[in-house]
């Protein structure tokens, strides 16, 4: 796979260009976004299996939100049902690259566990914790080792769904050159990190604060339809820096 070196600019013109791709069809974009996180969080309900059968299905739904994506960008038409578009082909890679990450960030979790004796591996399996414990010096350190761990995990987990969709590569090549990709463009999606925490934290917090100074009412009816917008404006920015860095099969990009 050939993954295109992109400029720093670029990383901040992606998340404009996820709004400008939201704004042709809203409603499936929405659709697609919060029907990806419903799915996963009522598998992740069933006790014992939920979590784990969630993480090897994330890989799947991504790359149906993905194509729903594409479509929009093409102007094809499609319904609601190319959520599931994952499940047509190459499912055996994307289960894979779901159990591998499931299984790398498990041992982040643990790793971390030399620092704070557990207590970061407790609060994420849903384990409670003491104020005391999670103000000790011991619980920042292993935050920063998850950081510091977890960011590979995801570099190669990243463009890996589409990978292994649409040029069905196998799960290993497909996180490899996921990572390779977003090594080189590290830049980029540095300024695209900056801009997703500007736009989508930042500046609503301080419009829905000042607001709340003037009328609690308004901020509240303002901070309500935030997230139903910017969410799915964020998951359309996903396929926007997929496709500048492999563009799209048969378009004569992303070529082997």
């Amino acid at each position: 796979m050939q993954a295109k070196q992109l400029p720093t600019q670029r990383g901040w013109a992606w998340l404009v260009e996820g709004l400008q791709l939201w704004r042709r069809s809203p409603a499936l974009l929405s659709f697609l976004a919060f029907g990806y996180l419903l799915a996963l969080i009522v598998v992740s309900l069933f006790p014992f299996i939920g979590q784990p059968v969630a993480s090897l299905l994330m890989p799947v739904l991504s790359l149906g939100v993905l194509n729903g994506c594409r479509a929009v960008d093409e102007g094809r038409k499609v319904g609601p049902d190319i959520l599931f578009s994952g499940f047509k082909g190459n499912v055996q890679s994307l289960v894979t690259i779901g159990g591998i990450y499931l299984v790398a960030s498990l041992l982040v979790l643990v790793l971390t566990s030399l620092a704070d004796g557990g207590t970061l591996l407790k609060a994420m399996t849903g384990g409670n914790i003491d104020s005391e414990a999670a103000a000790s010096p011991a619980f920042t350190l292993s935050l920063l080792i998850a950081l510091g761990l977890s960011t590979p995990v995801m570099m190669a987990y990243w463009f890996a769904p589409l990978l292994a969709g649409w040029w069905k590569l196998t799960a290993p090549k497909a996180m490899f050159f996921s990572f390779h990709a977003c090594l080189r463009n590290w830049r980029p999606f540095l300024a695209y990190a900056l801009a997703l925490m500007l736009f989508g934290a930042v500046l609503p917090g301080i419009i829905v604060g000042t607001l709340g100074l003037i009328s609690p009412t308004l901020a509240t009816l303002v901070s309500v339809p935030l997230p139903l917008i910017l969410i799915p404006i964020v998951f359309a920015s996903f396929y926007c820096n997929a496709r500048d860095v492999f563009g799209t099969p048969g378009n004569g990009n992303g070529g082997s």
